[in-house]
């Protein structure tokens, strides 16, 4: 069965790779799965055929024969799941894989992403300087226990896997901040991932669809 799944028409990320579509084509990536791509505009991500795969209106969504899923995190979880390569074969191995999965994106990513939704939507309001500050107090707190539980090591576990392809998903995101670059051991973490096959791969299909959207001349 074909693996489809949704991305931008026209990414607000301008081929950065920062579009949540990224985890998703990573993953697959990283098992060796093909996959369809359908690029939605924002009018289509909002109307009843889409909703109904994601009822946030959102992307990515994966299909596969009678599935369809939503949320990224979910996402990669069923791929590595049911794909080997990006969880350990062991019991303890995967749940402690599995925590750190949920704590990219229920601890580390909240701050992040809120930065930068505040830089873009509320940069003209009295309190900006304000909260930038308070949410980069947060993350500088988060990345203070995140280096030191990381260390010299390549990975946040032993070897690669699905929670280190959403923690440098979510990292990525605070790369323009400046913050991360006070961390050496993130930004090596965040350059090893971003030299794997399967990350250049997906990135190189994610920035094809920004620059096939984009005029030239």
């Amino acid at each position: 069965m074909t693996i489809t799944i949704t991305a931008f028409e026209s990414s607000p990320d301008r081929g950065r790779g920062l579009a949540r579509d990224m985890r998703v084509r990573w993953a697959l990536e990283e098992v060796g799965q093909p996959y369809d791509v359908r690029l939605l505009s924002f009018e289509a991500m909002k109307q009843p055929a889409h909703k109904a795969l994601h009822p946030f209106g959102q992307i990515p969504t994966y299909e596969e024969g009678e599935l369809a899923l939503f949320e990224s995190g979910a996402i990669v979880f069923h791929i590595a799941d049911r794909h080997a390569g990006l969880l350990p074969g062991d019991a303890n191995g995967r749940a402690r894989a599995v925590g750190w999965m949920f704590a990219s994106l229920n601890t580390v990513e909240p701050p992040i992403f809120d930065r930068s939704m505040v830089m873009i939507l509320e940069r003209d309001q009295p309190w900006y300087e304000h909260r930038l500050r308070a949410l980069d107090d947060i993350i500088r707190k988060r990345l203070d226990d995140l280096s030191a539980h990381l260390g010299d090591a390549d990975w946040l576990d032993g070897a690669f896997s699905a929670a280190d392809l959403l923690m440098v998903t979510v990292l990525r995101r605070a790369q323009g901040s400046g913050i991360v670059d006070a961390y050496p051991n993130l930004a090596a973490y965040i350059a090893r991932a971003e030299a794997r096959p399967a990350y250049q791969r997906a990135f190189a299909a994610q920035l094809a669809v920004f620059n096939a959207a984009t005029p030239t001349g």
